[in-house]
């Protein structure tokens, strides 16, 4: 009987987000092939369930400032180092730019595979040469940023890994509770999912929601997602809407609040693959979303959901100054929000799409570049 093979998963923390949402996805879709466990730098504020899984807390959390940072890439990836020494992985597979820094530096006891799960990973050239230099593998999260490796980079290690979708799964946690709302009439819900991050672009849409409210007047807004957002709330008070904006802060169950939504609207001006439209869709929501790098046209692919042009980058509080792209999102979010029949046709589009991105496909891929 053939040996199992062992594959170390790398992730700073287990905080609410994407990548971190993706490794424990991981780890338990590989259980049954593999011996995993997991890596972790902090295990301060866990927010999704690892009961089962293997996880190896190394308490090296985060340092400030530059010699700080510094110390602790060299600490972690002594440790790193140290455990791929003694637990004899096949395969190290790292989520995120600081998780990858680590891996490749703490030698080759272990293929080495980084995921480039954010556009902004790729922004840093330095980094992206040691992960060409070191990496046997490097999993992008869309297909974009392959192709940029492949082009600027020369390098024929990258491949595209779509984030694993299980709509059993996500549907079930949907149905597992009754989200506590602030509303008590009826009235369609926007709905946007992040951490509090620039990088969401929430401020644009508020200024759009306050827009959409002149014409839908029962609108509501609702952003599921870790952070105070006190700076959003300001904005929506100052725009008159903060009765109908709702913050739900950090759920460990999200699904559903996103659930009881009649539309998604994502606005984030930078992306790696989001996780949150994917999911969105799944539970049969119609999309609207930026055309931001990357993710957001591969999943819609031009039909499958609204794609608008990216927004921009520059935060504005401002509540008296509304851009002509914030006006062209309100009326992309009114018109369909207006129009029964196109709400039911992308609805429609969005649990096919869905279906495209499934655990089975995942699990594959990874399976046959384990050989």
């Amino acid at each position: 009987m053939n040996k199992q093979k062992k594959i170390m998963l790398i992730v700073p923390m287990l905080h609410q987000g994407g990548f971190e949402r993706v490794c424990v996805a991981t780890a338990r879709l590989l259980m049954p092939y593999y011996e995993v466990c997991i890596v972790l730098f902090d295990s301060h504020d866990i927010a999704y369930d690892i009961e089962g899984l293997d996880v190896i807390d190394i308490h090296l959390g985060v340092k400030e400032g530059l010699a700080g940072k510094v110390l602790r890439v060299l600490q972690r990836s002594l440790k790193v180092w140290q455990l791929k020494r003694k637990l004899q992985p096949d395969i190290a597979y790292s989520f995120g730019s600081t998780a990858n820094m680590v891996n490749a530096l703490s030698g080759k006891r272990a293929r080495i595979w980084v995921g480039l799960r954010s556009y902004m990973d790729m922004e840093d050239e330095g980094k992206i040469r040691l992960f060409v230099k070191k990496a046997d593998k490097i999993l992008c999260c869309a297909r974009q940023m392959e192709e940029e490796l492949r082009e600027k980079y020369h390098c024929d290690k990258a491949v595209t890994l779509y984030n694993p979708l299980d709509m059993a799964d996500l549907q079930a946690k949907a149905q597992a509770q009754k989200p506590q709302m602030p509303w008590r009439e009826g009235g369609p819900v926007i709905a946007s999912m992040g951490r509090e991050d620039e990088v969401k672009g929430f401020w644009h849409l508020l200024k759009a929601f306050a827009l959409v409210k002149q014409r839908v007047k029962d609108a509501k807004l609702m952003i599921i997602g870790d952070g105070a957002f006190q700076a959003y709330k300001k904005l929506a008070g100052e725009l008159g809407v903060e009765e109908d904006v709702y913050f739900t802060g950090m759920q460990r169950n999200p699904f559903p609040y996103l659930q009881s939504a009649q539309l998604y609207v994502l606005t984030s001006y930078r992306e790696g693959f989001p996780n949150a439209l994917v999911e969105a869709m799944a539970l049969g929501l119609p999309a609207i979303a930026t055309d931001c790098p990357t993710g957001p046209a591969e999943i819609l692919e031009g039909k499958y959901g609204i794609l608008i042009e990216n927004m921009s980058p520059e935060v504005n509080y401002d509540a008296n100054v509304i851009t002509e792209e914030e006006k062209n999102l309100a009326a992309q979010i009114g018109g369909l929000l207006e129009d029964a029949g196109k709400m039911a046709h992308y609805r429609e589009l969005s649990l096919q799409r869905a279906r495209d991105f499934t655990t089975q496909k995942y699990v594959e891929l990874i399976r046959q570049w384990a050989e």
